[in-house]
């Protein structure tokens, strides 16, 4: 384990043998979320998402984004951060090709805050203290599913996803978009102290993804490597809004309230 200091902030613990330059980060100083940074995502798949909002996080001046479970007009929602976009997220608006009733079925793209290929990728976090939500770090390319080569068009990488208190499921990657061509890949996993703060990374490179918890490496997925630019997501979301019903559960309504909280994330580079 090599250690990286940043003054007066938490050292990254980085794979060995390698040396390490820090190309992107976000420390979270300030009571300000950095908006050049980092956008709220609202809308998943085309569709305008109830679980998520634009007011679930806030900057607590101690160099932490606190991720909140709040209530607005009584359901419990909660919020997603990203360097980038999805192609595929962003609801449709009618449009005509020329005078021709032909329609286009994306959104409005927007421009990519932060996008990067391979490198080494750090979060720093607490996890939720409550069921009833869950927490994610991961990676996904802006155009995931527009062909069935993730060397061009990416793949989604699971750096952390814990869906209960102190448990931090299989790393994944998930290829071929979300549909019927969809492949998934899974590795390692592990329990935590949901009380303390833990570092989540992934080394991703031509042979692929080496996921490390606190500076140990936690398995390897060869398999399905993007080629190209991707952007970083920091994500909650409470429980039951993607069942068939669409409601949030009795878990998440005694959840709210509850916090999860960022102390970093960045990216290296090997020199």
């Amino acid at each position: 384990m090599n250690e990286y200091k940043i003054a007066n902030h938490e050292p990254s613990f980085l794979p060995e043998g390698k040396e390490w330059s820090l190309v992107w980060s976000d420390e979270f100083d300030g009571t300000e979320l950095d908006t050049s940074k980092w956008d709220y995502r609202l809308s998943m798949m085309g569709t305008p998402w109830p679980a998520w909002t634009d007011k679930g996080v806030h900057l607590d001046g101690d160099s932490n984004a606190v991720f909140t479970l709040i209530e607005e007009d009584g359901r419990p929602v909660s919020s997603q951060l990203q360097t980038g976009y999805n192609f595929m997220d962003e609801p449709v608006v009618r449009t005509t090709f020329g005078k021709e009733h032909l329609q286009w079925n994306i959104g409005k793209l927007k421009e990519q805050k932060f996008t990067h290929k391979y490198g080494y990728y750090e979060c720093r976090c607490r996890l939720q203290q409550k069921e009833g939500w869950w927490s994610a770090f991961w990676i996904q390319s802006p155009i995931i599913g527009a062909s069935l080569d993730p060397t061009q068009t990416g793949s989604e990488i699971d750096v952390m996803e814990s869906f209960f208190p102190g448990e931090v499921h299989h790393h994944n990657v998930f290829t071929g978009g979300y549909g019927l061509d969809m492949k998934n890949f899974q590795v390692g996993g592990k329990l935590v102290d949901e009380k303390e703060f833990h570092r989540f990374g992934v080394l991703w490179d031509e042979s692929g993804y080496t996921f490390y918890v606190d500076g140990v490496e936690d398995g390897h997925i060869d398999s399905a490597v993007s080629g190209c630019p991707q952007f970083i997501l920091i994500s909650t979301e409470p429980r039951g809004y993607r069942m068939e019903h669409h409601q949030p559960t009795e878990e998440a309504f005694a959840a709210i309230g509850d916090t999860f909280v960022v102390d970093y994330v960045r990216v290296f580079d090997m020199i």
